[in-house]
């Protein structure tokens, strides 16, 4: 069995706190990249109903979730807050053929991203506290003992930041967007740089 890690692309998880707005600048990149090709903006499936207030996504129950877990759909999945959720399988594809797969996952499977594919980017969102805290409050989904526990979640997040591409998102979305979309695009560049290398370098063996 090949254990070798998937490549030549790039994968970046986007990483951070629930209220950061990994959503919001995933939506905007995909929004500025989506007709350029080489770029993957993985649609997550979650055992919840889809919001269109919030992530687009796709909806399993927990038992055809496992069973596509068993079945192989997955390229990763892991579990948080009571909830399952997945990466379809066919990310490989795009990561084989040197395009760059961005996703928003769970730092907990990071580890596992390193070991599955040999080029990963973490992109970590961060965001101050009092700006955490009062869009937690507007959006309304969580009780204010959740606020303060998802608060002292995103402190945890400082201990990434030396492996991360970090991008604060504390002020407006269009300049964290901006950041952010900088950091695809060089990902990109990047694997067509190294690729193009590769091949001058086969070229050159054949002569």
């Amino acid at each position: 069995m090949n254990n070798e890690p998937f490549g030549p692309g790039v994968f970046i998880p986007v990483v951070g706190p629930s209220g950061a707005g990994k959503d919001s600048l995933i939506a905007r990149a995909r929004h500025h990249l989506d007709s350029r090709p080489g770029f993957l903006f993985a649609r997550r499936i979650v055992t919840r109903p889809s919001d269109p207030h919030a992530e687009d996504h796709d909806t399993l129950d927990s038992a055809a979730f496992g069973e596509a877990e068993a079945a192989g759909a997955f390229a990763l999945a892991w579990r948080s807050h009571g909830l399952c959720y997945g990466i379809p399988v066919t990310v490989d594809e795009t990561i084989r053929d040197g395009g760059v797969v961005v996703a928003n996952v769970s730092r907990g499977v990071v580890t596992e991203i390193r070991r599955r594919y040999r080029n990963t980017m973490p992109v970590l969102v961060t965001v101050s506290r009092d700006v955490l805290a009062a869009r937690l409050a507007t959006r309304g989904r969580e009780t204010a003992e959740e606020i303060a526990s998802r608060i002292r979640r995103n402190d945890e997040y400082g201990t990434l930041d030396a492996d991360c591409r970090v991008i604060d998102n504390s002020g407006t979305l269009d300049e964290a967007a901006a950041r952010f979309i900088r950091i695809l695009e060089a990902a990109r560049e990047r694997d067509l740089l190294v690729r193009g290398g590769k091949r001058d370098r086969e070229a050159g063996a054949s002569i």
